[in-house]
């Protein structure tokens, strides 16, 4: 398989970009990398060109420009030239650190949407520190700040398949973040994706509050996109916030506790490993027609190298292809409900 790689975008870019790539080259013999990016920038740090083919780009679209407008102006971008190849065919997937709002343009509008899909979302997978699962879907963590009812009903659909193709759950549950766990709790748009969801083919078990969620509380949590991106950036600020904590309290509290802390380090370490959000692979952009995966923009080697072997199993197991087929299953499932919401506002 190829893949399609912004060697540009990110906080670290580019050193950090063509690190994991031949990390992950190093692991995966099976891929081949198109590395899309300056070439004066690029070129001098690759070590080894085995399955790396550089294709030079002569524009970088910024972290901070408006997302629209810089893939339409910068067309020969890292970012705008990788999504190009993948819509040739050029390409199986694409990978990006780069403008969160960019890529999901450069995703929709020049890879595609899914026909039968109304809004792609962003996923992301997190730790569960109870339950019966080690890891949970959340979605959307920014794609979309407002939503309508059928689009969070669409995204239940969307993260009940993802958990059962790709993390392999036997009927995975699927929850609604809300402000309680209440039926009647939210705003009129989360009450009317309730109604609806209790209806849903996929496993519902109502609101979950944000609290609740890293203790298992659901196998998916569907959410808009403005909710959603505000409690995951909450839940990562808080988990490195106890990690530095813990290092700085140890330090300052002297030579007992520092032999204590030697004494519980693997329990440090193991909590460390289960707060690293990065050690799962990036958010992926669901909902278009070939995988499109941005990693964190502070992304470093590891994290791109993970995040390719995310990407690889997706392409290997025809996740999208697999996403056309169970959304046109549940299309009448979809149709129905939307009607539904319809009779309700015309009552």
């Amino acid at each position: 398989m190829k893949l399609a790689i912004d060697a540009m975008g990110g906080d670290n870019a580019p050193h950090a970009i063509v690190e994991g790539v031949e990390k992950a080259r190093d692991l995966y013999p099976d891929v081949e990398f198109l590395l899309f990016g300056t070439e004066d920038k690029v070129r001098p740090l690759i070590q080894n060109f085995d399955r790396i083919t550089l294709v030079p780009t002569t524009e970088e679209i910024e972290m901070g420009e408006e997302p629209v407008r810089a893939m339409r102006k910068k067309k020969d971008s890292s970012m705008v030239r990788a999504a190009n190849a993948v819509k040739a065919g050029e390409a199986d997937a694409l990978f990006s650190a780069g403008n969160t709002g960019a890529l999901l343009s450069s995703a929709i509008f020049i890879v595609g949407r899914i026909k039968s899909i109304e809004r792609p979302a962003l996923l992301t997978t997190l730790p569960a520190l109870k339950g019966a699962h080690d890891q949970w879907v959340f979605m959307d963590v920014g794609a979309n700040a407002e939503a309508k009812p059928s689009h969070l009903y669409q995204y239940g659909i969307l993260g009940s398949f993802y958990a059962e193709d790709v993390l392999k759950y036997k009927n995975p549950t699927v929850g609604l973040l809300n402000n309680g766990s209440e039926e009647d709790k939210g705003d009129a748009v989360h009450k009317a994706a309730h109604e609806l969801m209790k209806t849903a083919s996929f496993n519902f078990i109502g609101n979950v509050e944000s609290r609740d969620y890293l203790q298992g509380a659901a196998d998916v949590v569907v959410a808009d996109g403005f909710s959603g991106n505000a409690a995951l950036k909450a839940t990562e600020g808080t988990a490195l916030t106890i990690i530095n904590f813990l290092k700085q309290a140890i330090g300052e509290a002297g030579l007992l506790a520092k032999v204590g802390a030697l004494l519980l380090k693997p329990v440090f370490k193991k909590l460390a490993n289960t707060l690293d959000y990065e050690k799962a692979g990036g958010a992926v952009i669901l909902g278009v027609n070939a995988p499109v995966v941005k990693a964190h923009g502070s992304a470093k080697a590891e994290v791109v190298s993970n995040t390719i072997g995310q990407i690889r199993s997706m392409v290997a197991s025809d996740l999208v292809p697999h996403i056309k087929t169970y959304v046109d299953e549940h299309q009448a499932e979809l149709s129905a409900a939307k009607n539904e919401l319809n009779e309700q506002a015309n009552a």
